[in-house]
């Protein structure tokens, strides 16, 4: 398999070198000189750039960068533009880090910079050069950046999400699981009380003299019947319960009334509210009244101290309706206090198992919530509910927004640096206009025939921007560059070349 991936590897950067160089070796083939020796050279250069941009993917991209700033400062050389948006995409889709591209895309606008004002002698090449780089580079970069943090995304995310799913939901488990034991721990409490009862009676019988000996030994086998049901009971449960669970010492039938003196005797401000029968309720729903007031009167006393709890216990008809509610805590929560949510789950399956719901959430002054309505006459468990979207679930759909967002980014970027070179153009224009006037005793000494070499060691350092409106076109044959008569004219001086020398010099524009 790794042979077959290594082939595909090289057959793909085979590929790429071909699309790569098809445009330098058609322009190679209809140019002479020295821009044939630059396209020409950059086919080999093309392809040790595909060789390493796997491992160094910017020292890439650097090759047909340089070969379009030799060619021409401005980078408008049709013949690397694929290698520049080529190399731009997988360098920003095999790159992690992102501060190594933002100097690499700085250090080519300022040789770019450079190469503008020395080579081409006229800044205003500089803005058309940020803009090629821009759109030619920058652009295909942020796209392939976009990519790999997209494959990021659906290769690592949905991983991490689907482990957090099972362990929360393997938690989830857990705590039904200790809740049930716990329910059953509570019916044998119930059942065990009734037991020994039972084998109590039975042993009184048992040497009741009105008995015969086959009735007294019957007696004997029911109260030893008892007593090893009682045992076996208490073995089962024992497996049921967790590790740390204590078991209980007595049945525990005691009610909400107890548990709130319970916990009002401890110093918990708590009162009870009642409105309707419930001494009739059915076990079930007992006892899970009974674990909903304790485990809330235990949240607030660890989560909220010192706040009021107000317990309200309210029968209408056939639903009974528990309510306990505490208020913010007084002095905040206490230090190194965590909630692992299980109390809750497990408060949920306990009143789901007695046919009831249970919602709990904080309160809009700072507290906590926790109600359960129950079936007074008791009800068969209710459905399990379907889960709810996990935190990996908000975590995952929360990074497909960043993508998102990253994308838009991506798109607008281009625009706002447009619109920055744009605005960077008026103090360009300011300082081409001042660094472009001619002396007119300078133009005046100019005469036709001069070499060009002497000519452009007496003319300013820099051009205008463009022939003035009303110029006449250029000679065939001729390379003319033109220079204003004075700070914002709308004339100027035209002077061409041909063969190394002066062949002409006019005054064109608006006063031509």
């Amino acid at each position: 398999m790794r042979g077959a991936n290594g082939w595909l590897t090289r057959l793909f950067d085979i590929g790429l070198w071909l699309v790569v160089c098809a445009p330098p070796v058609s322009a190679a083939l209809g140019l002479d000189g020295r821009d044939a020796v630059v396209a020409a050279v950059g086919v080999p250069l093309l392809g040790g750039a595909v060789a390493f941009s796997r491992r160094w993917p910017l020292a890439a991209l650097a090759v047909p960068v340089a070969l379009s700033l030799m060619t021409d400062p401005e980078m408008l050389t049709p013949a690397y533009w694929a290698a520049l948006a080529v190399f731009g995409y997988l360098a920003g889709s095999r790159t992690v880090a992102v501060r190594p591209a933002l100097w690499f895309f700085g250090a080519v606008a300022v040789a770019g910079l450079v190469l503008c004002a020395i080579v081409a002698s006229d800044l205003w090449d500089w803005p058309t050069m940020l803009l090629t780089l821009l759109i030619g580079v920058v652009l295909p970069w942020l796209l392939g950046r976009y990519r790999r943090q997209y494959a990021d995304l659906m290769a690592t995310g949905w991983r991490l999400a689907e482990r957090m799913e099972h362990e929360q939901q393997a938690v989830a488990d857990r705590t039904r699981i200790r809740e049930r034991a716990r329910i059953a721990g509570d019916m044998h409490d119930s059942l065990g009380h009734d037991l020994t009862l039972i084998a109590v009676q039975a042993g009184a019988l048992e040497v009741d003299p009105t008995l015969d000996a086959r009735q007294q030994a019957a007696v004997g086998e029911l109260r030893e019947a008892a007593g090893a049901a009682t045992e076996r009971l208490r073995e089962i449960i024992g497996v049921l319960r967790a590790d740390d669970e204590v078991p209980p010492r007595a049945p525990s039938e005691e009610s909400a009334d107890t548990v709130v003196e319970r916990a009002r005797a401890s110093g918990v401000e708590v009162t009870l509210e009642r409105s309707g029968a419930t001494d009739d309720l059915p076990p079930m729903v007992a006892l899970a009244v009974h674990r909903v007031v304790q485990e809330s009167l235990t949240n607030a006393a660890k989560h909220a101290p010192g706040a009021a709890v107000r317990v309200r216990v309210a029968r209408d008809g056939d639903t009974l309706r528990l309510t306990v509610v505490n208020g913010p805590a007084p002095a905040g929560r206490l230090p190194g206090v965590a909630s692992g949510g299980s109390g809750l789950v497990g408060l949920d399956e306990r009143v789901r198992l007695a046919g009831g719901t249970l919602r709990a959430g904080p309160t809009d002054d700072g507290g906590f919530d926790v109600t359960a309505e129950l079936p007074a006459a008791g009800a068969a468990p209710r459905a399990v509910e379907p889960p709810r979207p996990t935190a990996s679930a908000r975590e995952l759909d929360l990074a497909r927004r960043q993508i998102r967002r990253r994308l838009i980014q991506a798109v607008l970027a281009p625009p706002a640096v447009l619109a920055g070179i744009l605005f960077l153009m008026i103090p360009l224009s300011l300082i081409s206009s001042v660094f472009s006037v001619l002396d007119r005793e300078v133009y005046d000494g100019l005469t036709a025939g001069e070499p060009r070499d002497e000519v452009e060691s007496r003319l300013p350092r820099f051009t205008r921007d463009g022939a003035p409106d009303g110029a006449p076109a250029t000679p065939r044959g001729q390379d003319c560059a033109y220079y204003s008569t004075r700070f914002m004219s709308g004339d100027g001086y035209r002077l061409c070349f041909a063969d190394g020398r002066l062949v002409s010099k006019s005054v064109v524009g608006e006063d031509d």
